[in-house]
């Protein structure tokens, strides 16, 4: 049997250790601070795309509109907080009726805080963050974005699958840009057997501002906004 030089082993210095320790408490605020102001900001949609697209580009255009159709219609907003489309949600948001909400989060580029936000939480990690993104959402929607759109998307996707999380409506906007990742998930995945032919059912790939709200309203047409009891204990563990 092998054995172990525990003299080859990573030394942890007591200082780091210390700071690890400390750094528990500031996720806990993260979380603490999160859960009070996004508890009574339901219902809401939880938006996804680009930081890349300038408001000129047509995708912002289109995504300020659905924020603000989706505010109108009575659903608080959640996004990123930061450019892009982060800005072109929550503005759209912003001028409706309901909150528009950004979780910003810092990073060493691309993150600036956009102003069309009438609640703004700020998170250092991630993972407390992605937490909120999901915990209260009544709805996903995903416009062209990058890998933090994409990893956002494959979060709800497993959560969902895997019944850690309530279905909720997933939709997908821009099918030419989808198109592509979603020939993959059937002619791949689904051929491969990593996942079911159903699981292709928890979203939808849609066009127009219109369509998003139809997805929307014709799931709850079915359902209640409100988590049923279930629900809430099975989300206390994401």
């Amino acid at each position: 049997m092998k054995e172990k030089n525990s003299s080859s082993h990573y030394m942890i210095d007591d200082s780091d250790l210390s700071r690890e320790s400390w750094r528990i408490f500031q996720i806990m605020a993260e979380f603490v601070e999160g859960f009070q102001k996004l508890a009574h900001a339901k219902p809401s949609v939880s938006m996804f795309g680009s930081a890349r697209f300038g408001p000129e580009h047509p995708y912002y255009k289109l995504g300020e509109e659905i924020a603000r159709l989706l505010s109108d219609a009575g659903f608080n907003i959640v996004s990123g907080g930061g450019p892009g489309m982060m800005e072109a949600f929550n503005k759209g948001a912003f001028a409706g009726k309901a909150y528009s909400i950004g979780l910003n989060i810092q990073l060493p580029h691309e993150q600036v805080t956009n102003q069309y936000q009438d609640i703004s939480l700020f998170f250092r990690h991630f993972f407390s963050r992605k937490v909120m993104f999901v915990k209260y959402a009544s709805a996903y929607v995903v416009m062209p974005g990058g890998f933090g759109t994409l990893d956002e998307l494959a979060e709800i996707l497993t959560l969902i699958q895997t019944g850690k999380s309530r279905r909720i409506p997933i939709v997908l906007v821009q099918s030419r840009f989808w198109e592509g990742l979603v020939d993959w998930f059937r002619e791949a995945m689904v051929h491969e057997k990593t996942i079911h032919p159903d699981d292709l059912e928890l979203f939808h790939v849609v066009d127009s501002p219109r369509e998003v709200l139809e997805v929307i309203f014709k799931h709850y047409s079915n359902t209640s906004l409100e988590p049923s009891l279930q629900e809430r204990e099975r989300q206390l563990d994401l």
